[in-house]
């Protein structure tokens, strides 16, 4: 077995189906598939029941969010490799079979694919901000989280040395850990859209949580804390904080939320003062 496939959903009993379909039609076979319900309330477990599939394995745990769902999937997972899919995405029938090619072939420990975008039942071109990069990307990636969950497969030797989502994160989760890994190891990008991406509703998580921005302040400031950084980065990651925190707090001044916009203040003052004592 070469792949584990981890599947986090939760209240998706309207799209988990095609995700774990377009799984099992894969035109390689050498993988386990890892559905994690995280604490589903609707009829998430009679659409899973009706798969009868020796490659399927389903993980209950109660509401826990995102980020502990697809770290369960990963403590279970017997792969060399870790592929993962949003419950309400899926995969064209060739993607384990050319990303598992090209990680083999290119040596990289965390590869993404293109993806192909659908918002309300139609597709639409992401804007060139969402521009995927191959490499050395962690400077491009601190405006922007730049890798797609849905898109990655990964080494499991980096699971081993630690890189887990963090499950403190209600959101953004995926933005930290890909920030993480990037400014250890390059990024492969295989240039073929094996992904649909599906988007548009309101139960999203991107679209359920104010201040999105804030969890990226969070990530930067631990990077900050955690030190270690080479004098390049380092300067990337406190202006990234800078910019992200100044415009956080306007729109907490603009919105009246004038405590908040004082403790997102003080907090980045605080954090860059460490910063600049650990230098």
């Amino acid at each position: 077995m070469l792949v584990s496939v981890i599947i986090p959903t939760y209240n998706r009993a309207g799209h988990v189906g095609c995700a774990v379909r377009s799984v099992l039609s894969q035109t390689f076979e050498g993988f386990e598939l890892i559905v994690v319900d995280d604490g589903s309330t609707d009829a998430t477990f009679e659409i899973l029941s009706g798969f009868k599939d020796k490659r399927l394995r389903v993980a209950y745990q109660e509401n826990k969010g995102v980020a502990a769902a697809r770290n369960l999937g990963l403590g279970l997972a017997r792969g060399l490799y870790a592929a993962f899919l949003d419950s309400d995405d899926y995969w064209m029938e060739k993607k384990l079979e050319l990303q598992l090619g090209f990680m083999q072939d290119s040596g990289f420990r965390i590869s993404q694919t293109q993806e192909a975008w659908i918002r309300k039942g139609k597709r639409v071109n992401p804007g060139s901000r969402h521009q995927k990069f191959a490499g050395w990307i962690f400077g491009r990636s601190l405006k922007l989280c730049l890798i797609s969950p849905s898109c990655v497969m990964m080494h499991m030797d980096l699971v081993r040395q630690g890189f887990l989502f963090k499950e403190s994160m209600r959101a953004c989760e995926d933005y930290d850990l890909w920030l993480r890994v990037t400014r250890q190891h390059p990024v492969g990008l295989l240039p073929r859209v094996l992904t649909v991406k599906q988007g548009g509703r309101a139960d999203q998580l991107s679209r359920s949580i104010v201040g999105l921005d804030l969890w990226r302040i969070h990530s930067l400031m631990d990077i900050l804390k955690k030190g270690r950084l080479e004098p390049e980065k380092k300067a990337l990651v406190v202006q990234a904080l800078q910019d992200k925190s100044r415009l956080y707090v306007a729109g907490c001044q603009k919105r009246g939320r004038l405590d908040e916009a004082a403790r997102v203040k003080l907090k980045l003052e605080l954090c860059l003062n460490l910063a600049s004592i650990s230098k």
